[in-house]
């Protein structure tokens, strides 16, 4: 059985304080079996909505572009719990794949457009045009391919994450399935 950081908010607003759970990581992590996550393992990504470029990459279309290596980070918990320390990590800014398929804007002042990054189980994180393009959030949202040396697998070929974030968990999307760009009516 393999554990997931999808974390249950439930469990943590419904305890009275996070010292009556039994660990901080018990709210943090749902199970899930070898045989369920293959079939949420996407082999592309696609990237669509208000983008004048739509496209779908794989990991061989990433390895292809501007590969970044990140040594460290923390995979943390909305508890605060640290699930996982990663090292020698490899993937691609998000800003750079946004890039590609150029934003629908019509002017320079024309920045009112949020990202969604979808899993193949409807998970979603998401991000303002401003925290990508104009903040230091851009330069440390990854797509990326290999964790700890390795390819990913467990948790789909290509995982969503933000470095920078304090909590690092409720943007951490593995089963990465969709890039979605929208316009803030």
């Amino acid at each position: 059985m393999l554990f997931f950081c999808k974390c249950d908010s439930n469990a943590v607003s419904n305890a009275h304080s996070i010292d009556s759970l039994q660990t901080k990581t018990d709210v943090c992590v749902r199970p899930v079996s070898a045989a369920d996550t293959s079939t949420y393992i996407c082999h592309n990504v696609e990237v669509k909505g208000d983008v004048e470029q739509p496209f779908s990459f794989t990991i061989d279309d990433l390895k292809k572009m501007k590969v970044v290596g990140i040594d460290t980070f923390n995979l943390v918990c909305q508890t605060g719990a640290t699930l996982e320390n990663n090292f020698g990590c490899k993937g691609v800014l998000l800003k750079d794949i946004l890039n590609k398929a150029k934003i629908k804007q019509t002017g320079h002042k024309d920045r009112n457009f949020y990202i969604v990054a979808r899993a193949s189980d409807n998970y979603m994180a998401t991000f303002s045009w401003s925290e990508i393009f104009n903040n230091i959030t851009g330069e440390n949202t990854y797509v990326i391919f290999e964790e700890n040396g390795k390819p990913i697998q467990r948790k789909g070929e290509m995982i969503l994450i933000c470095i920078n974030d304090i909590k690092t968990g409720p943007r951490h999307v593995f089963w990465l399935k969709s890039i979605e760009v929208y316009r803030v009516n």
